[in-house]
Protein backbone atom coordinates (compact mmCIF):
# COMPACT_ATOMS: atom_id res chain seq x y z
CA UNK A 1 0.00 0.00 0.00
CA UNK A 2 1.74 3.09 -1.01
CA UNK A 3 -0.59 5.33 1.29
CA UNK A 4 -0.50 9.35 -0.16
CA UNK A 5 -2.04 12.06 2.63
CA UNK A 6 -2.82 15.04 0.92
CA UNK A 7 -4.57 16.66 4.63
CA UNK A 8 -3.84 15.32 7.98
CA UNK A 9 -7.60 13.66 7.33
CA UNK A 10 -7.10 12.55 3.33
CA UNK A 11 -5.44 10.69 1.83
CA UNK A 12 -5.37 8.62 -1.47
CA UNK A 13 -3.65 5.70 -3.03
CA UNK A 14 -3.43 3.56 -5.86
CA UNK A 15 -5.31 -0.17 -5.93
CA UNK A 16 -5.33 -1.97 -2.34
CA UNK A 17 -6.58 -4.94 -1.28
CA UNK A 18 -8.35 -6.92 1.70
CA UNK A 19 -4.76 -7.10 2.89
CA UNK A 20 -3.99 -3.65 3.42
CA UNK A 21 -7.13 -2.87 5.63
CA UNK A 22 -6.05 -3.49 8.93
CA UNK A 23 -3.00 -1.08 8.00
CA UNK A 24 -5.31 1.54 6.91
CA UNK A 25 -7.61 0.99 9.99
CA UNK A 26 -3.93 1.09 12.09
CA UNK A 27 -2.94 4.32 10.66
CA UNK A 28 -5.73 5.91 12.36
CA UNK A 29 -8.57 6.35 9.23
CA UNK A 30 -12.32 5.82 9.86
CA UNK A 31 -13.71 5.85 6.44
CA UNK A 32 -12.32 4.03 3.35
CA UNK A 33 -13.89 5.66 -0.23
CA UNK A 34 -13.62 3.04 -3.36
CA UNK A 35 -13.46 5.46 -6.13
CA UNK A 36 -12.85 2.25 -8.40
CA UNK A 37 -15.31 1.14 -10.75
CA UNK A 38 -15.87 -2.54 -10.79
CA UNK A 39 -15.63 -2.86 -14.57
CA UNK A 40 -11.91 -2.12 -14.10
CA UNK A 41 -10.64 -4.68 -11.63
CA UNK A 42 -10.76 -8.25 -10.84
CA UNK A 43 -13.44 -9.96 -8.97
CA UNK A 44 -11.70 -10.01 -5.92
CA UNK A 45 -11.36 -6.32 -5.63
CA UNK A 46 -14.74 -5.77 -6.65
CA UNK A 47 -16.53 -3.13 -4.16
CA UNK A 48 -18.71 -5.99 -2.71
CA UNK A 49 -15.21 -7.81 -1.39
CA UNK A 50 -13.87 -5.01 -0.64
CA UNK A 51 -16.63 -3.55 1.58
CA UNK A 52 -17.15 -6.73 3.47
CA UNK A 53 -13.61 -6.87 4.60
CA UNK A 54 -13.62 -3.21 5.27
CA UNK A 55 -16.48 -3.31 7.52
CA UNK A 56 -15.68 -6.27 8.81
CA UNK A 57 -12.97 -4.57 10.70
CA UNK A 58 -15.16 -1.82 12.01
CA UNK A 59 -14.28 0.55 9.27
CA UNK A 60 -17.18 2.62 7.33
CA UNK A 61 -17.05 1.75 3.33
CA UNK A 62 -17.94 4.33 0.47
CA UNK A 63 -18.40 3.08 -2.79
CA UNK A 64 -18.28 6.66 -5.63
CA UNK A 65 -16.98 4.89 -8.36
CA UNK A 66 -15.51 7.57 -10.51
CA UNK A 67 -15.18 7.04 -14.34
CA UNK A 68 -11.92 7.82 -16.33
CA UNK A 69 -12.26 11.20 -17.97
CA UNK A 70 -15.75 10.90 -17.01
CA UNK A 71 -15.64 12.51 -13.48
CA UNK A 72 -19.46 14.03 -12.44
CA UNK A 73 -20.41 17.01 -9.99
CA UNK A 74 -22.65 14.00 -8.78
CA UNK A 75 -18.83 12.05 -7.76
CA UNK A 76 -17.74 15.39 -6.15
CA UNK A 77 -20.95 15.71 -4.01
CA UNK A 78 -20.48 12.04 -3.00
CA UNK A 79 -16.97 12.39 -2.14
CA UNK A 80 -17.58 15.80 -0.15
CA UNK A 81 -20.97 14.47 1.82
CA UNK A 82 -18.53 11.80 2.92
CA UNK A 83 -16.17 13.17 4.13
CA UNK A 84 -18.40 15.01 5.89
CA UNK A 85 -19.82 12.40 7.70
CA UNK A 86 -16.84 10.16 8.19
CA UNK A 87 -15.55 11.74 11.80
CA UNK A 88 -12.43 11.34 11.46
CA UNK A 89 -9.71 10.61 8.48
CA UNK A 90 -10.17 9.50 5.17
CA UNK A 91 -8.53 7.03 2.58
CA UNK A 92 -10.03 6.76 -0.84
CA UNK A 93 -8.40 4.57 -3.37
CA UNK A 94 -8.32 4.64 -7.68
CA UNK A 95 -6.35 2.62 -9.87
CA UNK A 96 -3.26 5.28 -8.99
CA UNK A 97 -4.90 7.89 -6.92
CA UNK A 98 -5.17 10.55 -9.02
CA UNK A 99 -8.79 10.38 -9.54
CA UNK A 100 -9.09 10.33 -5.71
CA UNK A 101 -7.25 13.30 -5.64
CA UNK A 102 -9.46 15.03 -8.35
CA UNK A 103 -12.77 14.46 -6.28
CA UNK A 104 -11.05 15.63 -3.50
CA UNK A 105 -9.84 19.08 -5.52
CA UNK A 106 -13.16 19.96 -6.53
CA UNK A 107 -15.06 19.45 -3.81
CA UNK A 108 -12.41 21.48 -1.93
CA UNK A 109 -13.07 24.33 -4.34
CA UNK A 110 -13.86 27.61 -2.40
CA UNK A 111 -12.16 26.26 0.77
CA UNK A 112 -8.84 26.16 -0.02
CA UNK A 113 -6.11 28.61 -2.48
CA UNK A 114 -6.75 26.75 -6.07
CA UNK A 115 -2.77 26.59 -6.41
CA UNK A 116 -3.03 24.31 -2.74
CA UNK A 117 -5.76 22.19 -4.84
CA UNK A 118 -3.00 22.00 -7.64
CA UNK A 119 0.18 21.66 -5.63
CA UNK A 120 -0.42 19.21 -2.53
CA UNK A 121 -1.73 16.72 -5.01
CA UNK A 122 1.78 17.55 -7.33
CA UNK A 123 3.93 16.84 -4.88
CA UNK A 124 2.51 12.56 -5.39
CA UNK A 125 3.01 13.30 -9.18
CA UNK A 126 -0.69 13.84 -9.84
CA UNK A 127 -0.90 16.68 -12.57
CA UNK A 128 -4.52 18.09 -11.84
CA UNK A 129 -3.19 21.67 -13.27
CA UNK A 130 -5.56 20.65 -16.19
CA UNK A 131 -8.90 21.12 -13.64
CA UNK A 132 -7.60 24.61 -12.94
CA UNK A 133 -10.44 26.54 -14.96
CA UNK A 134 -13.21 23.80 -12.75
CA UNK A 135 -12.00 24.32 -9.41
CA UNK A 136 -12.04 28.11 -9.98
CA UNK A 137 -15.65 28.26 -11.73
CA UNK A 138 -16.69 26.48 -8.70
CA UNK A 139 -14.78 28.43 -5.81
CA UNK A 140 -16.51 31.02 -7.70
CA UNK A 141 -19.63 29.21 -7.98
CA UNK A 142 -19.82 28.88 -3.99
CA UNK A 143 -18.61 32.63 -3.24
CA UNK A 144 -21.75 33.81 -5.51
Amino acid sequence: MDLRPLTADYAVSPQITPEDLPAIKAAGYVMVIDNRPDAEIPPDLHTPVMQQAAEALGLVFVANPVIGGAMTLDNVKAQSEARARAGGPVFAYCASGNRSSCVWALGEAGHQPTDDLIGIPARFGYNLEPLRPQIDALAAAKAG
